[in-house]
């Protein structure tokens, strides 16, 4: 069996895909390599959601395939979003590529891996795909965290988007088998889990369930290993009395609510398809903060989009200011040409919209520095991940309103008791702050079960995938439902 290496880009739901298909491949007996030198096979999972995410997917694959003149490689192999927008482009112009896998053809890639055969692209009939709980995964995240997909593709019609293109219509996983997934992993270590979905609000609608989300949090915080339950990408008008209701009552369940709006003026968010505005969401804002004090707020934006004025971005921008956000994401309008607003007049200029986002971010920074000025002295529960890069004697963390990934970390400078090690959860005491991050002190004890020490793994799993190539990758890392 050849040895297969994968460079996984884009969002947490693209990295699922990846993993699935690690698991599908380890299954067959294959051998995974984290050294592209070594690989027979390299798969390069790409994301196509914005142009830099393009591009950065098309420098992966050009570079990726240079391992076929000075490594081991034999087989290049081409998955993802990329696929599903310009499949004939790539087989096309890019010669290297030996195999495609469009986002519904993840099985395809025991076709794709093996070496004798000299199709470019499988002529099995394609069907909506959504993994299962008896579906091989190998994780490629830390051990004590995964991420789980509950539902797969969009419905909704928002003029900058391509997901539903590339994804399909909404459809969701059965709540049992979401459950029975999540069960798996925390007999395996994990700790913390993190549902995603474009709309992980909408979960279940399309079978015939009521409050599916607000139910699936409420069941999964009752399975006994894990600490932490989180959701990301909470649509606008999904967020429902009975969702925040669930996050307040259910102890595991971290209260975090990330709630993309893309805007506040009401006449862009019209000419996106998402509709209401600022004022609304303000007071979707109170609600939750009324149940939740002390809940962590992230949302995105994007600037730029077609005919958006000084005067709607002065909305945004006030609109920030009183909504406090504590973690907030900037993306500039990419003009996808196969998206409902392409065709839009009085497209704003990149210069424009760099200099919007310029100061949007200025803005939220002040904001989160206070914000977290204000956590100073506090002592809370944090999971630590491991070594810090910047220095051999500081270690990193995440607070519980500290999405993977995603948000600022904690720097943990001095400790109490034993050296700390990834996938701990510890009490810590918030010395300083920065712009995004915190820094803190351990505490000797252990945050949660008093059994969690010899529950949690000791050691942090071996990435899986092969590094991405260093470039920026801000605006590609995580998809706008």
């Amino acid at each position: 069996m050849p040895k297969i290496g994968m460079v996984s880009l884009g969002c947490p739901k693209n990295l699922v895909d990846s993993e699935v298909m690690l698991g599908l491949l380890t299954r067959e007996g294959y051998e995974l390599t984290p050294r592209a030198e070594d690989a027979e096979v390299l798969i390069v999972n790409t994301c196509s959601f914005i142009e830099p995410a393009k591009k950065e997917s098309i420098n992966t694959i050009l570079e990726m395939a240079e391992y076929k003149k000075s490594g081991a490689a034999k087989k290049l192999v081409v998955a993802g979003c990329l696929v599903e927008r310009y499949r004939e482009q790539i087989l096309k112009e890019i010669p290297e590529v030996d195999f495609v896998i469009g986002t519904n053809e993840l099985e395809q890639v025991l076709e794709a891996c093996n070496l004798e055969s000299s199709a470019r692209e499988s002529r099995h009939p394609v069907e909506p795909y959504l993994y299962h709980e008896f579906t091989p995964r190998i994780l490629s995240t830390p051990s004590y965290s995964a991420y789980v997909k509950i539902a797969e593709g969009c419905d909704h019609p928002c003029a900058f988007c391509v997901i539903p293109q590339m994804r399909g219509k909404f459809r969701s996983r059965h709540f049992e088998s979401v459950v029975r997934e999540a069960e798996q992993l925390a007999r395996q270590g994990v700790r913390e889990i993190t549902l995603i979905g474009q709309d992980t609000t909408s979960y279940g609608e399309d079978l015939g369930l009521r409050d599916g989300l607000p139910a699936l949090l409420r069941e999964l915080g009752k399975i006994p290993e894990l600490l932490w339950v989180r959701s990301l990408y909470c649509y606008p008008n999904r967020v429902t009395e009975a969702l925040i209701e669930a996050v307040a009552e259910t102890p595991k369940v971290a209260k975090y609510f990330d709630i993309p709006l893309q805007h506040a003026s009401g006449p862009v968010l019209k000419a996106m398809r998402r509709g209401s505005n600022g004022k609304h969401f303000l007071k979707m804002l109170e609600n939750i903060r009324a149940a939740l004090p002390e809940a962590s707020l992230r949302t995105s934006f994007i600037v730029g989009f077609p005919g958006e004025t000084e005067e709607d971005f002065k909305v945004l921008m006030d609109f920030i200011a009183a909504a406090e956000f504590d973690h907030l994401g900037v993306f500039l309008y990419s003009n996808e040409e196969s998206c409902g607003s392409c065709s839009y007049a009085r497209q704003v200029s990149p210069q424009v919209a760099k200099e919007r986002r310029r100061k949007l971010m200025a803005a939220q920074r002040r904001i989160s520095r206070r914000k977290l000025r204000q956590k100073v002295g506090k002592t809370l529960p944090v999971i630590v991940e491991g070594k810090s890069e910047e220095s051999d004697w500081l270690f990193r963390g995440r607070l519980e309103s500290q999405a993977p990934g995603i948000d600022g970390q904690v720097y943990i400078n001095d400790f109490a008791g034993d050296e700390p090690r990834p996938g701990q959860f510890r009490w810590a005491t918030v010395t300083d702050s920065a712009d995004y991050d915190l820094v803190a002190k351990l505490e000797a004890q252990a945050f949660g079960d008093s059994n969690i020490e010899t529950l949690l793994r000791e050691q942090r799993r071996d990435l899986i995938q092969i590094e991405p190539p260093a470039r920026p990758t801000s605006a590609s890392n995580h998809a706008m439902p």
